[in-house]
């Protein structure tokens, strides 16, 4: 077992960041740790990586506790944190061949080399970090977090000021590492999550609100119904389509067109034809909607 989160939970103050948190990362898994703002995601990436304690509970990394085993726990893992620390008076290499002296890498030069063409830095590598764009040192902040080629990588927010064409770039090497290691990463872009992630573990108010392989939770964690997209060439009621057997709610998505969530698993598209007709309007759209992680992360943190 990679990560390994039993009943954590961390006051500051009186304030409850997060209350008996429990989950498990294996090998080789890619986890998107996911939650709004304040939802404790940050905290627990910071205990897991020993820069903070939990105020209860237990974490282990490899099978080494984070509180007894602080020094080696730091070894086996790399961390690029939401605000990425940089010296930014040093130049690339020599801020990367810096990290790597504290980890007492072997080959550092070679290892330095590596890195700068793993992550996209070869133009940029002869520059001072302070002169770099953001997404750049974005990418500065994931070579130090690799240059001891460690087991355990815990992003928060690494793809952060990247352009899409850097997106596509660092996403693709963040799956490519998850082959053979351990990754653990927070973000916002739901469209991250989808594309790199196999498992997703969703925090709020600093408790576990599903945890679940990412297909699993995008088809609706197995609830019945699903959604509709339905457009009329004038206006309907809301009334009348909230009347429909089997309609759940019905979302305004612009002029005369509704996102609808149906509570059954019957075929219920012949009822809006009805009411279109009752109503001297006809049925532009009609399809099924798939769910996007956006839509359950909405449902689930709200």
């Amino acid at each position: 077992m990679s990560i390994k989160v039993t009943n954590v939970s961390k006051k500051y103050g009186t304030q409850l960041a997060l209350d008996n948190v429990s989950f498990e990362i294996r090998k080789g898994e890619v986890v998107g740790f996911l939650g709004p703002n304040g939802a404790g995601k940050s905290t627990m990436m910071k205990i897991i990586t020993c820069y903070i304690p939990p105020s209860s509970g237990n974490v282990s990394v490899n099978e080494m506790d984070v509180m007894e085993q602080s020094l080696e726990v730091r070894k086996k893992i790399g961390y690029l944190p939401e605000h990425n620390p940089l010296y930014l008076d040093m130049y690339v290499r020599e801020y990367l061949h810096f990290t790597g002296e504290l980890y007492k890498v072997k080959n550092l030069k070679q290892r330095v080399n590596d890195m700068i063409d793993r992550v996209g830095l070869g133009g940029e590598s002869h520059k001072k970090i302070e002169a770099l764009s953001k997404g750049y040192r974005q990418r500065v902040g994931l070579a130090q977090a690799m240059i001891h080629d460690p087991e355990v990588l815990v992003l928060d927010e690494p793809t952060s000021g990247l352009d899409p064409n850097q997106l596509v770039e660092i996403r693709s090497l963040i799956q490519d590492i998850g082959k053979e290691k351990t990754v653990m990463l927070s973000t916002h872009i739901m469209q991250e999550v989808e594309a790199i992630c196999g498992r997703t573990i969703i925090i709020n108010k600093g408790k576990i609100v599903a945890d679940g392989e990412t297909a699993s939770l995008r088809s609706g964690m197995g609830r019945a119904g699903y959604e509709l997209l339905v457009e009329f060439s004038g206006p309907v009621p809301v009334k009348t389509l909230k009347d429909i057997a089997g309609v759940g709610e019905v979302m305004p998505e612009g002029e005369n067109s509704f996102v609808i969530r149906v509570n059954v698993d019957e075929d219920i598209r012949a009822a809006f034809s009805a009411v279109a007709v009752s109503h001297g309007v006809a049925v532009l759209t009609l399809a099924r909607r798939e769910l996007k992680m956006e839509d359950i992360f909405k449902e689930l943190t709200r």
